[in-house]
């Protein structure tokens, strides 16, 4: 990673786009997981634009991996600097004393999103301690400023402090819940999709408004276009349904605001409602995902 960070942007993503596409050309469950959830999510593209978008995804999602080593160990102001462009910046602007729940879904860098977000002031980001690279991931994230929150139930203490404090808090909003409490099934482009409801709680117990940001990585410039947009109505709803649907909703805007950028093989559907079919399934070749998805279809 230290020999990778050495490198300029634009090596970097060329390294990356050169593993996607072999990733995107040997048959591999990463590959038959993008385009499942490609066709499910998006039956209005033909099976060759499916096929594209695929493809692209796996360029995009292997300069991700690359550029990774750039964002965590480069100094935190040439991070920053990567940064051309934010749009709806008026959103993160916190008023009234209340603090600001900052959505960053998994569509280009959401690294830097961070980064960014906690350059604006007194942060907390929920994240999922992981067993390797732990120190190096807390102190990348927090090199800008940002405290780190665990997912834990002291990790959500922590959120709502910062809240009442008037400080942001950001939380990667796509990421399938391991339990049955504190989540259900909600619509993701029209896939029942176990949704977290940890962002209505925020939102409910202490008032705080909720946008959505996240890194769009720009064609032709190493840089970035930060892109922020209010969270749908209902985010903050007593109902659990219509709270995570819209939750959901949000993401679906990012998503298509650059649909090459995000992590199409992430299995967002694994978990199922009662009774229906297994989504990650079956051979890896194309025309076994097709006929798979057509069943799940029904």
């Amino acid at each position: 990673m230290r020999l990778v960070a050495r490198l300029p942007m634009p090596a970097i993503h060329r390294l990356g786009a050169g593993l996607g596409l072999l990733v995107a050309y040997w048959p591999n469950r990463q590959r038959r997981n993008a385009l499942m959830n490609i066709a499910l999510c998006l039956p209005q593209l033909s099976r060759e634009e499916q096929l594209a978008l695929r493809k692209r995804s796996l360029q995009e999602l292997g300069k991700t991996y690359f550029e990774i080593a750039y964002l965590w160990l480069r100094p935190a102001v040439e991070v920053l600097s990567l940064v051309r462009e934010v749009r709806g910046a008026e959103l993160l602007e916190r008023r009234d004393g209340k603090g600001l729940i900052v959505l960053s879904p998994h569509i280009g860098a959401w690294e830097l999103a961070g980064l960014h977000l906690a350059a604006q002031g007194p942060t907390a980001i929920f994240y999922k301690p992981q067993k390797y690279l732990d120190d190096l991931i807390r102190a990348a994230r927090a090199r800008s400023g940002a405290a780190l929150a665990p997912i834990t139930g002291k990790g959500i203490r922590v959120l709502v402090q910062a809240l009442e404090r008037g400080d942001y808090v950001g939380i990667l909003p796509d990421q399938e819940p391991k339990a049955d409490k504190g989540a259900v099934f909600a619509p993701f482009f029209g896939q029942p999709a176990f949704t977290m409801l940890l962002v209505n709680r925020l939102a409910r117990r202490t008032g705080a408004p909720v946008v959505f940001m996240f890194a769009e990585r720009l064609k032709g410039d190493p840089g970035f276009r930060l892109h922020c947009i209010p969270a749908p109505e209902g985010i903050d709803s007593e109902d659990d349904i219509e709270a995570a649907t819209a939750l959901n909703r949000g993401i679906e805007q990012c998503v298509m605001t650059c649909p090459d950028q995000y992590v199409w093989p992430y299995k967002r559907l694994r978990r199922r409602p009662e009774g229906a079919l297994k989504v990650y399934t079956g051979p890896i070749d194309d025309t076994a995902v097709f006929r798979h998805v057509a069943r799940l279809h029904g």
